[in-house]
């Protein structure tokens, strides 16, 4: 009986050493989670963060493409899907080093005519998944001083017509990066938003475009601006130039609270703050052909 007792004590300590290794090495690598990360934008990040070593969740409704992400589902629009995702994978991991938050919708739709469940659901998954993501890591995020990276939108400063209220979200997106960098850096956490212009993605076939019995007497201007919108996004910027610069905040020693991406869109945002609002509107309707 007792030379059964000591075999037992003696396989418990040989197997805690192992446990502990395995337990230190989870510790020990920088783990990502990317909300939205199984396509454009969030997978080129994805793709990005496992080329440096990091170890990558990705939650979405979708999964991963590749067997090197884990990803975890849930509906940003749904609350308490993504609190319960990423609490789940800074668990496993221990420690969150990065946040990076991806998902997003959008809707070209006149104010005028616009549902409230279209717009309602908008926010849902573009602003108040945000906030719910924040909010879920902020206690990872803190273990080890990691970094908050919000995609939000050159649309957050410049004004799309009849996509107000994504560009009104991705607004909203900017100045929660900033409160939240005022609140958390105390505890050695950053934020940053990312601020892409057009970007090259399957983003824009999934936009609710408004068609004719919804847009009414807007339908004309509605068709114009959206046609507009997709030319440009198509033939904008690739989205690994976005993932770039998501990494590149993220192991910068003091990054911006907001930031664009790329010349073009830096010099676009230069000029809409320096500009009257008058003539960054009559730009504006100019690019997307309106009157």
């Amino acid at each position: 009986m007792d030379s059964e007792k000591k075999t037992k004590t003696a396989k418990r300590e040989t197997q805690k050493p192992a446990a502990e290794a395995r337990e230190h090495l989870a510790s020990s690598r920088r783990a990502a989670i990317v909300v939205g990360g199984s396509s454009g934008i969030g997978r080129e990040t994805a793709l990005r963060l496992l080329s440096r070593g990091y170890r990558v969740y990705n939650v979405s409704r979708t999964p991963f493409k590749g067997e090197r992400v884990q990803t975890i589902k849930a509906d940003a629009a749904r609350e308490g899907e993504l609190e319960r995702a990423i609490r789940a994978a800074g668990e496993e991991a221990t420690a969150i080093d990065l946040l990076v938050y991806s998902a997003g919708f959008s809707m070209a739709a006149p104010l005028e005519y616009a549902k409230s469940a279209d717009y309602r659901y908008l926010f849902e998954v573009n602003y108040f998944g945000a906030v719910e993501a924040l909010r879920a890591a902020a206690p990872f995020l803190k273990r080890r001083g990691g970094r908050a990276i919000l995609v939000g939108s050159l649309g957050g400063e410049v004004p799309i017509p009849y996509d107000s209220f994504y560009s009104s979200s991705k607004a909203a997106i900017s100045m929660l990066a900033r409160e939240a960098d005022l609140e958390l850096r105390p505890h050695g956490v950053r934020v940053s938003a990312v601020l892409p212009g057009g970007t090259a993605t399957d983003f824009t076939f999934a936009r609710r475009v408004y068609g004719e019995e919804e847009s009414k007497s807007y339908t004309p201007s509605v068709k114009r601006a959206s046609a507009a919108l997709a030319n440009m996004e198509q033939g904008g910027m690739n989205p690994s130039l976005v993932a770039d610069a998501i990494l590149r905040l993220a192991e910068k020693k003091h990054p911006p609270q907001v930031s664009s991406v790329g010349g073009k869109n830096n010099f676009l945002r230069y000029c809409s703050r320096m500009f009257p609002e008058r003539v960054t509107d009559w730009f504006v309707r100019k690019k997307f052909n309106q009157k």
